[in-house]
């Protein structure tokens, strides 16, 4: 087996390189089985301890995983390249980029004062007036605010805890369809992702009940306004999921709530049924600006510890710079009622989308946010069908592990009396495509 992959060396640092360099060359892909240690101490004619010491390494660094009676295999590569969107075509009516209306978005930010050189951001990494204005904010929807911090943006902030709290291998129970680029952060990150399916009231719990079943070290979902099927739980759901959680003290809840103020459904938030290990984590990007790249997060006190112990190693502290436009944009009445036209507007573009699909006997999903998702047999005809009438839409393929398919239509932009001629153009592809793949 050694001879056969090339592997050498007599030392676990050797040992480890060795594989990495087969891995790197493509002589052991993704998948493929490690010799058992003491095979593969007999070969190289070291001790199974200096084996057992290399695979251990390599395991810390993502290169392999352990996979039960498997044995050790290497890891599967980051699909970041497989799930980017393509490039909409010139021309086209994009709906594909989830991105929200510009026109419904601050068009200044407030005055800003720079901070004096001096001053130690490491000693007070968050202005005070803002996390109290971020604990008002989160405490309104019933979240605990015992304990608070901030971040670069959501998945700066899940990217962080996930390396600090899990392993290469341990598994990650993750929204099916779900949010593409958590999807890839979890595959690069060296983790094994675990589907749990979603219906309009978000995860369901037989599909939770599953995944805690399979070991899941951690879930990482949306409360409201899920991407890309549009879920919002319900108090009942989420007294459900509460219950199932309870009973795995040790499984991290990571709580995303990206659309948050224009997510038109209220919050029943996990992180208010007495979860040991739980982060509930919002962002503003969909209701300020995509630039806007900062996050606040509420959670328990280890989890709080672990974050800001990585955060303060890295880039130490978020922007105070950021920190002031952020204060400023949250606590501006202009912007508030700005954002509270942008919920309102988002509410009766998915809702008319969903309706004049209804009205022609297709069935839409978005209970709440700027998205729409619509199950269809063949996306790729769907997509390239739309193509055709002008509109551009995204495959679900890219949101999927292994739900069935669909497509995802943005509707942050789409206009109520677009909406009808979408729906009609939606109509006939779907009968053409029928008519050609053998519906």
């Amino acid at each position: 087996m050694a001879t056969q992959y090339g592997l050498s060396g007599t030392t676990a640092k050797g040992i480890a390189a060795s594989v990495e360099r087969s891995v790197a060359e493509g002589t052991l892909g993704p998948g493929s089985a490690l010799p058992p240690v003491r095979r593969l101490a007999d070969e190289l004619g070291v001790s199974p301890g200096t084996v057992a010491a290399a695979y251990q390494e390599l395991r810390r660094r993502g290169i392999v995983m352990t996979r039960g009676r498997a044995g050790t295999v290497v890891a599967p590569a980051p699909a970041v390249a497989s799930r980017r969107p393509p490039r909409a075509p010139e021309g086209l009516r994009n709906l594909a980029d989830g991105h929200p209306d510009h026109r419904l978005l601050p068009g200044r930010l407030p005055t800003s004062r720079l901070s004096p050189a001096a001053r130690s951001h490491r000693a007070t990494p968050r202005q005070a007036r803002l996390e109290e204005t971020v604990r008002a904010w989160f405490r309104s929807d019933g979240v605990p605010v015992d304990h608070v911090t901030f971040a670069h943006g959501a998945l700066d902030l899940i990217a962080r805890l996930m390396s600090v709290e899990l392993r290469p291998g341990d598994a990650v129970a993750m929204e099916d369809p779900g949010y593409h680029h958590l999807l890839d952060l979890v595959t690069a990150l060296g983790l094994r992702a675990v589907p749990v399916a979603v219906d309009d009231q978000g995860i369901r719990p037989d599909a939770l009940r599953g995944a805690l079943r399979a070991g899941v070290r951690a879930l990482v979902c949306s409360p409201r306004a899920q991407n890309p099927y549009g879920g919002c739980f319900s108090a009942e759901r989420r007294d459900a999921l509460v219950g199932l959680l309870r009973e795995e003290p040790e499984v991290l809840v990571v709580e995303n709530d990206h659309a948050s103020a224009v997510a038109d459904a209220p919050l029943h938030t996990l992180t208010a049924g007495g979860l040991t290990r739980w982060v509930h984590v919002r962002t503003v990007s969909k209701f300020l600006g995509p630039d806007l790249r900062w996050a606040a997060a509420a959670c328990d006190p280890i989890t709080l510890a672990r974050h800001d112990g990585r955060l303060l190693l890295t880039s130490g502290w978020v922007s105070h710079l950021l920190q002031e436009a952020v204060h400023g944009l949250l606590t501006d009445d202009g912007t508030r009622a700005l954002v509270a036209r942008a919920r309102e507007v988002y509410t009766q573009r998915r809702n008319a989308l969903i309706e004049q699909l209804r009205t022609r006997g297709v069935a839409g999903h978005g209970a709440g946010g700027m998205n729409v998702w619509v199950p269809v047999r063949d996306e790729s005809a769907v997509v390239n069908g739309l193509r055709s009438h002008g509109w551009w839409v995204a495959a679900g393929a890219r949101f999927r592990l292994s739900s069935p398919p669909g497509v995802r239509i943005s509707v942050a932009g789409l206009e109520p009396a677009e909406a009808v001629r979408l729906a009609s153009d939606f109509t006939t592809v779907l009968g053409e495509s029928e008519a050609t793949y053998g519906g």
